[in-house]
Order: C-alpha cells, then sequence, then structure tokens
C-alpha cells in the first residue's frame, strides 16, 4: 500500500529518519544544545491521530542504557510495536514518546558534558514548543533502562514536581559502590584524573537526593524491577531502593523481579507493563487549550 505522508520542520530541528507505521510516525531528529554546544538526537514516536492537530498529549521520555543511542528501544527494545498494540487495545492512551540520545553521559552533571542540564534546560523546552503535549506535570513521564534508570530515579528524586509517574528498568542504582565490571569505572562522568572517583559517584547517586525528597510533599509513582539473573546485582540494588520508597509511598511503588539477566529480553518483555503503570497516573490527550481544573 503507498501512502503519502507531509512532514514540515521548523528551522531548529533537523530531520534524519522518519519512518511511518499503521498510522502512527517514528522520527528521529536533531536540534542543538546550549547546553551541550552542540546537536542532541533523539527519536520521537508520535501516535496515530497525532497529525490531526486537535490534541495535546502526555509525553514520556524513555531514556537508554550506557553507550546506547536514541534508537535502541526502537531497534532492540520492539517499544513501537508494543505502544501501538497497547494503545489499539485501549489499555494505554495515546501518548508521545521522545527517547533522547544521552550517550555515555548516564544522564548526569558529571565530568563530562552537562546531560542533566541539558535534558531539563534544553530538551524538554524543546519538545514542549515543537510537539503536540501537555506541558504541565500532569502530561509528563521519565523512564530508562540501566544508566537510563540511573538517571530516571536521581531526575524524580530532584525533580518530582516535573514528573507525574517514573519506570526505572533494571536501574544502575548501585549502593554504595558499582560492580567493578559496571561501565560506571570507566565513564567519564565518575572519573578523576582518568580513575574513578567513590565520591563524585555518591554525589550524583540517588542516596544524596533521597532526604530532600521525603521532606517534601509531592509523590512520584514509580515502577522498578530487575531480572533476577542480573550480572550486576541489580535485583539487590533495586530492591533497597524500592524499601526506602515503599516506607514513604506505600501505595505508589511497584516492584517487579523477572526471569533474565541485564539484557533487552527483559527491558523489550516489560516496557509494556511500566507503560501501562505509568499512564494510569497521567493525562488522557485533551483538547487544544482546554482549561486544565
Amino acid at each position: 500500500m503507498n501512502a503519502i505522508f507531509r512532514l514540515t520542520l521548523c528551522a531548529s530541528a533537523t530531520l534524519v529518519l522518519a519512518t511511518p507505521v499503521l498510522g502512527q510516525s517514528v522520527q528521529r531528529l536533531t536540534f542543538e544544545s546550549e547546553a551541550l554546544g552542540r546537536a542532541f538526537p533523539y527519536t520521537v514516536y508520535l501516535p496515530a491521530g497525532y497529525e490531526d492537530g486537535d490534541l495535546d498529549y502526555s509525553v514520556l521520555y524513555l531514556l537508554h542504557g550506557a553507550n546506547g543511542n536514541e534508537q535502541n528501544w526502537v531497534t532492540s527494545g520492539k517499544v513501537v510495536p508494543t505502544l501501538n498494540a497497547l494503545i489499539a487495545d485501549g489499555e494505554i492512551p495515546p501518548v508521545v514518546v521522545v527517547m533522547p540520545g544521552g550517550g555515555n553521559n548516564w544522564w548526569a552533571d558529571g565530568n563530562d558534558e552537562p546531560m542533566q542540564t541539558a535534558f531539563f534546560d534544553d530538551l524538554i523546552p524543546h519538545v514542549e514548543d515543537q510537539y503536540n503535549v501537555i506541558t504541565e506535570r500532569s502530561g509528563r513521564m521519565i523512564a530508562g533502562l540501566s544508566a537510563g534508570g540511573f538517571g530516571t530515579t536521581n531526575f524524580v528524586l530532584q525533580y518530582p514536581d516535573m514528573f507525574v509517574s517514573a519506570a526505572a528498568l533494571s536501574p544502575a542504582v548501585y549502593d554504595p559502590t558499582p560492580p567493578s565490571h559496571s561501565s560506571a569505572h570507566r565513564s567519564v562522568v565518575f572519573q578523576t584524573d582518568g580513575a574513578f572517583d567513590q565520591e563524585v559517584w555518591d554525589s550524583l547517586n540517588w542516596p544524596s537526593f533521597i532526604e530532600g525528597y521525603l521532606e517534601q510533599d509531592t509523590v512520584v509513582p514509580l515502577y522498578i524491577n530487575s531480572g533476577d539473573h542480573d550480572t550486576f546485582d541489580i535485583a539487590y540494588h533495586a530492591a533497597v531502593l524500592y524499601q526506602r520508597l515503599r516506607e514513604h509511598q506505600p501505595t505508589n511503588v511497584e516492584y517487579r523481579v523477572v526471569d533474565g539477566d541485564h539484557e533487552w529480553s527483559v527491558w523489550a518483555d516489560t516496557i509494556g507493563d511500566a507503560v501501562s503503570y505509568m499512564t494510569g497516573y497521567a493525562s488522557w490527550p485533551r483538547a487544544r487549550d482546554a482549561e486544565v481544573n
């Protein structure tokens, strides 16, 4: 079947790839990030009906792991057919999904590029300017795997007023120290003079932010999981995070242990469950310029 697709691009974004499937579109783009001083790549999933242009949608920011890129969730995580099926079955509302490319920066402002600053100061404003998305907390979700789960956890604990829900899949939330074969030891983000620096890790890891989160009133529902044979013992480390949050928000945190290692089969098989959980708290599509009560 032949189809004609019309793409209108703003001057601030460069189209790299557009793949129309089953009424939705997947576009790979870049925009200029002031914080990074370079192009910031991302892939965006736009649900069927988006081109009608009369609705604003909730947006999910979906982060990859260490050394990953903005296409991983599409190519390895098979997220597009998962989203299509969930939306078609009415299990989740249509959503916009933004998959940024963060390289090996662990979504942190460590001893490399300021990726956390770029995410909040550049990416979110760009998305909310260029796409038909809800620009309040009720319409923002955040999720990620491994190093992306590390970033997700830290983002939520530091900025709970930004996200209505979140999911951390096999999150690299090692406390106190990453295992020796974790890429954290080889990432410039956590190094000083070319060697892993425990103090830098501690300053960027979730225990540094948890007390501030617990002291404020906003609760971010969080879905956490891990493979039971995870080579980095994340089933244990994730359970520590889960228990700390469960004591604070017992009805707003979930933990799943599934069969598998630290691998794409775990994340591809569970992203649907995670998205279903997150969208249970998010706004459904609403008419443009609708009043928010």
